[in-house]
C-alpha cells in the first residue's frame, strides 16, 4: 500500500536542501537517511534521502543526486510516497494510519447513522474527518477525544458523541448578558 508521506517546499539554502511539509506521524520512520520514496509526479522520483535536519521547526531533507539549489527547487509540490505494509499497525494503541479511518461508518453513541469518513484533513490544530452524509453533503467532525469516543476497526465504525450543532443545526447559543435586561 502507498502512503503519501510529505509535500516538498521550497529550496533551503544553495547546497540542494528542501524544506517538507511532512504528512505522517512518523518522520523518523519514513523520511530517514536511507529511505527510498516513490513520487508523485513519478518523473521526479524515486527519491533517496541522504540527510535531514530539523531547522526552526521545519524538517529540512536532502536527497541523493540533488545537488543545488536549482536541482532543488524544481522538486518543489512533489509529493513524497512511502510503501507501507497495511497489516503493519502503529505501536500506540489509540493511533490510526489515514487508510484504516478511510471508509469507517460514523454513528453517534445512540446509533444514529451520521455517514461515512472519505477523507482525513490534516490541520495544524487538529485532524478532521471528512464524512459523507446519507444525502450527499458533507459535515466534519474533529477528530479530538471528546468527540470521537470509539474507533472499531473491526466493525468498521467510529462512534462520535457530537456536541449540539456540530452535525445538526441545534447549536447552544451562549450569552453573557441578562435575559432580564
Amino acid at each position: 500500500m502507498q502512503l503519501v508521506v510529505a509535500r516538498i517546499g521550497r529550496a533551503h539554502g544553495i547546497k540542494g536542501e528542501v524544506t517538507v511539509e511532512v504528512r505522517t506521524d512518523e518522520p523518523e520512520l519514513r523520511l530517514a537517511p536511507g529511505a527510498v520514496l516513490l513520487t508523485d509526479p513519478a518523473s521526479t522520483g524515486p527519491l533517496t534521502v541522504e540527510t535531514g535536519r530539523v531547522h526552526s521547526g521545519r524538517l529540512l531533507l536532502r536527497f541523493e543526486g540533488v545537488k543545488d539549489r536549482t536541482a532543488a527547487e524544481a522538486l518543489r509540490n512533489t509529493l513524497l510516497i512511502a510503501e507501507v505494509d497495511p497489516e503493519v499497525l502503529p505501536e500506540e494503541e489509540d493511533e490510526y494510519y489515514d487508510h484504516q479511518l478511510m471508509d469507517l461508518d460514523v454513528v453517534t453513541k445512540d446509533g444514529v447513522e451520521v455517514g461515512r469518513i472519505t477523507e482525513i484533513s490534516h490541520l495544524p490544530s487538529q485532524d478532521l474527518f471528512v464524512v459523507e452524509r446519507p444525502d450527499g453533503s458533507e459535515v466534519l467532525i474533529p477528530f479530538v477525544e471528546e468527540i470521537v469516543t470509539e474507533i472499531d476497526i473491526e466493525e468498521q465504525k467510529a462512534v462520535i458523541d457530537p456536541p449540539p450543532g456540530l452535525i445538526d443545526d441545534q447549536a447552544e447559543i451562549a450569552s453573557s448578558r441578562d435575559d432580564s435586561a
